[in-house]
């Protein structure tokens, strides 16, 4: 049997899922900026919700971004601190494969993407029936859709339908990252694959695609490394 504690703060507020063998046990999500102050209290609202105790988990999940560095950064500190603390492996599923993993079943190409708040996406692609996906990277929307001119796709992600009227042919699917879906895919994997991987690799790091933006005391802000 395996029990994994999966959730995600680095799109949107927060979910949090526990899913045995797949199947989902409880999940919780919330909106709102304070994931710090309310990670914690989630995970132990559907730890309840499940009928489990923190020491029956198998595998803690989390997403490891791109998405806001705020939210990557509590996630992954929280997700860190309960792996150690539980003696059980970490397993670190990107944001973007987590959404390709979520799309509705279609004859297009299958494109992740989520807004940086910044005047550009962070995007991943997947062919329909393909055996992989592409690394996530950052683009303007001009040159997302420069590069899926000409062939139909479907956009999946939170600001999908903000992102579609610019696409020639796109569709949108408004998701935001499933912590079921994260559980699945960390299970997809294996345990015991993970296990090693923490072994050899250390924790899972957090995948940024920028520098981190910075506001300055007089208002203006940049971005560094």
């Amino acid at each position: 049997m395996s029990l994994v504690l999966a959730f995600d703060c680095a799109v949107s507020g927060l979910g949090v899922a526990v899913v045995r063998d797949g199947t989902r046990l409880a999940s919780h999500r919330e909106e709102g900026r304070d994931q710090a102050a309310q990670l914690l209290p989630a995970i132990a609202l559907v730890l309840q919700e499940a009928g489990v105790g923190r020491r029956d988990l198998s595998l803690i999940a989390v997403t490891i971004g791109p998405g806001s560095f705020t939210g990557v950064r509590v996630g992954l500190a929280a997700a860190r601190g309960l792996a150690v603390a539980l003696g059980v492996p970490l397993a670190g599923i990107a944001t973007t494969t987590t959404l390709l993993a979520q799309a509705e079943r279609h004859d297009r190409l299958v494109v992740a993407a989520i807004d940086s708040r910044l005047g550009d996406w962070f995007c991943a692609l997947s062919e329909v029936g393909g055996d992989g996906e592409s690394a996530p990277f950052l683009v303007s929307t001009a040159e997302l859709a420069r590069r899926l001119k000409d062939r139909p796709s479907l956009v999946v992600g939170p600001q999908a339908e903000t992102l579609v009227p610019s696409l020639e042919g796109a569709i949108a699917q408004t998701a935001l990252p499933d912590p079921v879906a994260i559980a699945r895919l960390a299970l997809a994997e294996g345990i015991e694959a993970w296990r090693a991987r923490n072994r050899t690799d250390g924790l899972p790091r957090p995948l940024y695609l920028r520098g981190v933006n910075v506001t300055s005391p007089d208002g203006t802000r940049r971005t560094v490394d």
